[in-house]
């Protein structure tokens, strides 16, 4: 029979986190010191709670455990709030590059998510479900696009198209008619009187 010795676990409970994650790249960097090589690793990885906030982070470790460690606190530090509208979509369209990538961001209401690569992950992280996004660029490297897809987002306004709206809505202001100005009235010329001639004096 087993007894109960009554101890209670000292293992911390692990608290879930309210980022879902994903790893968007892992390398392997190799650096020639005195004595030989020395390994290490090099992580990208992008987070996000699916209601509009989203951010991407790099780390670096001796092993793959660390670097994502640290990634994921860098990410956490990246973290923006992206500015959704009406059917998990975006204001406007938005255009951007970062370095060798550049990429257009579009709304797309009803038509679903249209987008790949490193973009797709961000954009599912972050809640965004009715866009398009094209990469015009020859670029492959994930976290240049994944940075660029950031920056794009934190430059949203979504008050343009708030804004456009309550114009379209707005009544048009009367446009005040002038009233016509009678021309100044010409003023009315006398015809001079007729000199009487002046008898000369007689002496």
């Amino acid at each position: 029979m087993k007894k109960n010795t009554g101890r209670r676990s000292t293992r911390p409970e692990k608290v879930k986190s309210e980022f879902d994650q994903r790893i968007l790249n892992i390398r392997r960097v190799v650096r020639v010191v005195t004595g030989g090589r020395r390994f290490s690793f090099s992580v990208a990885i992008v987070i996000g709670n699916h209601k509009g906030s989203v951010g991407v982070g790099t780390g670096k470790g001796l092993d793959t455990a660390l670097a994502i460690d640290k990634a994921l606190k860098n990410a956490k530090k990246n973290v923006i709030k992206v500015n959704l509208v009406k059917g998990n979509s975006i204001a406007h369209e938005i255009s951007l590059k970062y370095s060798s990538a550049r990429i257009v961001i579009r709304p797309a209401e009803g038509r679903g998510l249209i987008a790949g690569s490193a973009i797709r992950d961000i954009f599912e992280l972050a809640g965004i479900s009715d866009v398009s996004a094209k990469i015009h660029s020859p670029s492959k490297n994930k976290l240049n696009i994944a940075r660029a897809t950031i920056l794009a987002l934190a430059q949203l306004k979504p008050s343009k198209v708030s804004m456009t709206k309550a114009v379209e809505a707005a009544p048009a202001a009367p446009v005040a008619v002038a009233k016509p100005v009678a021309a100044p009235a010409k003023p009315e010329v006398k015809p001079a009187a007729p000199v009487k001639p002046v008898a000369p004096k007689t002496k």
